[in-house]
């Protein structure tokens, strides 16, 4: 995978207090929309989800958006999505994320979010893919994750931490050239990386 022409973002389904991650999520939808990458997400109106969809539909670009059945109303899904996935449940819902997006970014967002993120570090550390994964650090917002992480791999719990291999940045302009550097990173032929599950 060289080329990023689907990316999943998971973020809030409200906005915060601060009003820079509702701005880095509509600066971010305008630049997915300029550079025609399909956004991925979890198909609700509102909090930063909406926010984020709306600015990549006012510039023109691609949405897919993917909610269960029972967040319909709660979330308010996206009725203005080009594309609209209504899943059995949260399971299917992070599944066909997964097999849309060619790269993952998180913004700042709840409990939901953070579960979200976890589980692509998670199957990325354990192999199962190496697809690009971005922290969008927002003013900071990711920096206590990050000190967990380290805390973790310090007191021994994160033997293979190298193959998490997630991205930061601190601005949204820096987002889609970090993910293109992965891919075509991750595009190139591995060495020495067979049976990566034996070594964990």
């Amino acid at each position: 995978m060289t080329a990023i022409r689907a990316v999943c973002v998971y973020c809030g389904s409200s906005t915060g207090v601060d009003p820079i991650f509702a701005q880095a999520a509509s600066g971010l939808g305008k630049i997915l929309a300029e550079n025609r990458i399909r956004l991925i997400f979890g198909g609700g109106s509102i909090g930063l989800m909406g926010t984020l969809a709306r600015a990549v539909l006012a510039h023109g670009g691609a949405v897919t958006g993917v909610i269960p059945q029972f967040l319909v109303h709660h979330e308010r899904m996206l009725a203005d999505a080009q594309e609209m996935i209504v899943a059995h449940d949260m399971h299917e819902r992070k599944r066909l994320m997964f097999e849309k997006a060619d790269a993952f970014v998180a913004l700042p967002g709840g409990i939901g979010t953070l579960e979200e993120l976890v589980e692509q570090l998670t199957w990325a550390q354990l192999g199962r893919h190496k697809k690009p994964i971005l922290l969008a650090n927002i003013a900071g917002f990711w920096d206590p994750l990050r000190e967990l992480l380290d805390h973790m791999k310090a007191l021994g719990f994160l033997h293979s931490f190298s193959r998490l291999n997630y991205l930061i940045v601190d601005n949204v302009e820096d987002i889609v050239p970090a993910l293109r550097k992965a891919a075509a990173r991750a595009a190139e032929p591995a060495t020495g990386d067979a049976d990566v599950l034996g070594r964990l």
